[in-house]
């Protein structure tokens, strides 16, 4: 039996779990499942060629007993894992790379917890269980916002005093796993385009955008938090510091009552009053749907249009996720406003989902791209622990 990692991917209401066996230094993929928590705690598992889905009843948080649970369905039987890997939201100013997840690291990341108030506590809590189950197996974090610590200060600082800035209240970036995953996979499948000028968008329930230029981060559409940039499911996206302060003083009077407005109350959900899933609003007739798919394309394709004057130009247009991957109408929408870059979708093989989507005559290539985190989480947590391990030979030498 070859040693195993798992990964845990944390959301601020569900959780991602991936499962590898690891052979020849590699993290290879062999089951996966999907822990929402809500009312009805639901985990969804694939593992073999088996797919179920199970309720966990009375679950509210991730304690030792729900790792337990979940694990006894995804890892083979009598095992247990040789390392397991985190996704850490924010990383702040002080992680740039995954690190390994000791007391040290853990304090330091206890420390941003008022960067990401709604990610960040859920993924410690996870951490938390995973030691008390697994005391002896090595942990690591692997960060989202660190792979667009490569961009300039033209693109981080925000309009504030400098000190402000320095104190760590600037643009940041999230969704940096998932870019990481899919400009490998670009590169595997297109070298010459993945040295391009590209841009990758992320939609999902979460959605933001990242300007890359060989593969490196330049700029990208998320800033200080995940409320900001192109609108989701339930959050705004970019809006008017004023609109928020008038918010805060007519509304709500309270800066919690506010924050849970704006992460859960906005977005595609507030403009249609139906939903914040695509999917939905889709299949739905009603003007404020159709109107909430629009706001939607519009914004994502003016954060393209944004990212090109970043990037001097487009070579290639990338869209991941749940959203960016399965939706033909939301790709058709983003390519409507972008005619005038030269960006025309083949209709067929956008409907198909197929990898490239973009005409014969596009000026830009359009492309779909499935992401993997959590096999980037794995992939850095052998790095980690290589890593630490050779530095552990060295010492004792």
């Amino acid at each position: 039996m070859s040693a195993i990692a798992v990964t845990f991917n944390t959301g601020s209401s569900s959780l991602k779990i991936g499962v590898f066996g690891i052979e020849a230094g590699r993290a290879r993929p062999s089951a996966r499942g999907t822990l929402k928590i809500g009312e009805e705690t639901r985990f969804t598992y694939e593992a073999g060629e088996s797919a179920q889905e199970t309720e966990l009843p009375n679950v509210r948080h991730v304690e030792p007993g729900v790792i337990s649970e979940i694990l006894s369905r995804l890892l083979p039987q009598g095992s247990q894992p040789a390392v397991i890997g985190h996704r850490i939201v924010h990383g702040g100013l002080q992680f740039t790379g995954p690190v390994l997840m000791d007391s040290d690291a853990q304090t330091r990341i206890e420390q941003l917890v008022s960067l990401a108030p709604l990610h960040l506590p859920p993924a410690l809590e996870i951490i938390r269980a995973v030691r008390a189950k697994y005391p002896d197996v090595p942990q690591t974090a692997s960060f989202d916002t660190a792979f667009h610590s490569s961009q300039c200060s033209l693109a981080t600082r925000l309009a504030i005093p400098r000190e402000m800035h320095d104190a760590g209240i600037r643009r940041y970036g999230f969704h940096g796993l998932s870019y990481m995953s899919v400009s490998e996979k670009l590169r595997k499948l297109d070298p010459d385009l993945g040295c391009g000028r590209v841009v990758c968008a992320h939609l999902g329930n979460g959605a933001s955008l990242c300007g890359m230029v060989d593969g490196v981060s330049v700029d990208t559409s998320m800033g200080f938090s995940a409320l900001d940039g192109v609108p989701m499911a339930t959050r705004p996206g970019s809006i008017d510091a004023g609109a928020v302060i008038h918010l805060l003083r007519t509304e709500f009077h309270d800066a919690d009552r506010l924050e849970d407005f704006l992460y859960h109350r906005c977005g595609l959900l507030g403009v249609s009053g139906v939903s914040g899933d695509v999917r939905a609003l889709i299949e739905d007739f009603h003007p404020a749907a159709r109107e909430a798919l629009d706001l939607f394309c519009f914004r994502v394709a003016g954060e393209i249009g944004r990212l090109a004057v970043s990037l001097g130009g487009v070579d290639a247009i990338v869209f991941t996720a749940g959203v960016g991957e399965h939706q033909p109408e939301v790709r058709n929408g983003v390519a409507r406003h972008l005619a005038w870059m030269g960006l025309d979708l083949n209709e067929s093989a956008n409907k198909a989902n197929a990898t490239v989507i973009s005409g014969r005559h596009s000026a830009i290539t359009a492309l779909v791209i499935p992401t993997n985190e959590e096999q980037v989480i794995a992939d850095e947590a052998l790095t980690v622990i290589n890593r630490h391990r050779t530095i552990e030979k060295h010492r004792a030498s």
